[in-house]
């Protein structure tokens, strides 16, 4: 029995130091146009919560190069930057509508990242003010739309 344990405990080991070289991409792509925030209360209140997974200025600790951990921060980041970029306002983000649900429903910022990162955890004053501050930054500075897909009418295909 401890021969059998000892071997899977070997196993574990060398499959944890084998998945390290499993390349994981972290960067920091250009700015391309930055969000012109509405005051610096808000700007603040965004690099505390948002801006390592919705701006291309990501700081990535020593632990997102320990896989499988690094796996689940980039893909975060990827997901994050995909849908709202802070750093990419000249390209296509998503609407106010979708980032106010997000953060009044406590989605974001993400639990786990709250959870390493205690001073993104916002109070619901704090939670109301970037509400606030993204609502008129939106509206002096709006993102590019995104285009949504039509869908076809029923019976037809895209292809018709």
């Amino acid at each position: 029995m401890k021969k059998n344990i000892r071997i899977i405990l070997i196993i574990l080991i060398v499959a944890f130091i084998g998945i390290q070289f499993v390349p994981v991409e972290k960067t920091n792509p250009p700015v391309t146009r930055e969000v012109a925030w509405n005051s610096p209360q808000t700007k603040a209140l965004a690099d505390r919560a948002c801006m390592d997974c919705h701006s291309n200025n990501t700081v990535w600790p020593w632990y997102a190069s320990v896989a499988p951990i690094s796996w689940r921060i980039a893909e975060h980041v990827n997901d994050g930057r995909r849908h709202l970029n802070f750093s990419t306002w000249d390209k296509p983000n998503e609407d106010l509508d979708e980032v106010k649900e997000q953060i009044e429903e406590g989605e974001m910022p993400l639990w786990d990242y709250a959870m390493m990162h205690p001073t993104a955890k916002l109070t619901e004053q704090e939670k109301n003010e970037l509400i606030r501050g993204l609502s008129d930054t939106f509206a002096a500075d709006p993102p590019v739309k995104r285009e949504r897909r039509r869908r076809p009418p029923q019976g037809e295909s895209e292809g018709e």
